[in-house]
């Protein structure tokens, strides 16, 4: 049946909930009384609207934290038909996980319930295609108006966007500094662009149809 508000409500406390617990000690350490104490829940609401327990649970949360992955790059990455739009989701990204810090949901969703169970991989796989895809859109419209190298394959590039933020994002989470993240995502853009220096870097070019140097807003706060 149907959720009353009230139920659904609820419920997405409970996987909030969860999903702060399992930020803070680690999927494989939270308990299910850990959960309910945060969330002023019972164990019989809590099977009420978890049957399987953990495994429900940690599938709820998983499906949480990846759809906060793609809302938090929202309305920019489904927009991506510009290079000033390519540059407001570069600096979107940047100023999101240095807020977060530690608490990044991309992390949760992917090192960690990424490999709890069958259920969640799905999830995960899902996330990162669903990503993926609109990024490549977004490469794709500019090869069709000319803003883009043409002979770059859009998937592959865009599965190279992906990584390049995911290991800047856990480098970020060891040392705190977003550096490697910004050069990650500067040199992909660069790369779509056509833009290398001498020296085979990004190019000096830039944003030459958008604000800010070729470092980007995020490089100068």
């Amino acid at each position: 049946m149907p959720l009353t508000s009230k139920g659904a409500a609820t419920r997405q406390r409970i996987v909030e909930g969860a999903a702060e617990q399992i930020r803070e000690h680690g999927v494989f350490a939270v308990r299910l009384e850990d959960v309910m104490a945060r969330t002023a829940t019972s164990k019989s609401q809590l099977f009420h609207y978890f049957p399987g327990g953990k495994d429900d649970l940690l599938l709820a949360v998983a499906r949480h934290e990846a759809a906060r992955v793609i809302e938090d790059q929202q309305p920019e990455l489904g927009s991506l038909t510009t290079w000033d739009a390519w540059w407001r989701w570069r600096d979107k990204v940047i100023a999101r996980y240095r807020a977060q810090g530690l608490n990044c949901p991309l992390h949760t969703a992917l090192a960690q319930l990424g490999g709890a169970t069958a259920a969640t991989r799905a999830v995960t796989c899902e996330l990162l295609a669903q990503w993926q895809r609109q990024l490549a859109a977004g490469i794709r419209h500019l090869q069709d108006d000319g803003a883009a190298a043409p002979g770059l394959d859009a998937d592959r590039e865009a599965a190279a966007l992906m990584a390049g933020i995911q290991g800047g994002v856990l480098i970020l989470m060891a040392t705190g500094a977003t550096a490697h993240l910004e050069a990650a995502l500067d040199t992909g853009l660069a790369r779509l662009r056509g833009e290398t220096d001498r020296e085979g870097g990004p190019g000096e070019r830039g944003r030459e149809d958008g604000p800010g140097d070729g470092r980007g807003a995020a490089a100068e706060r």
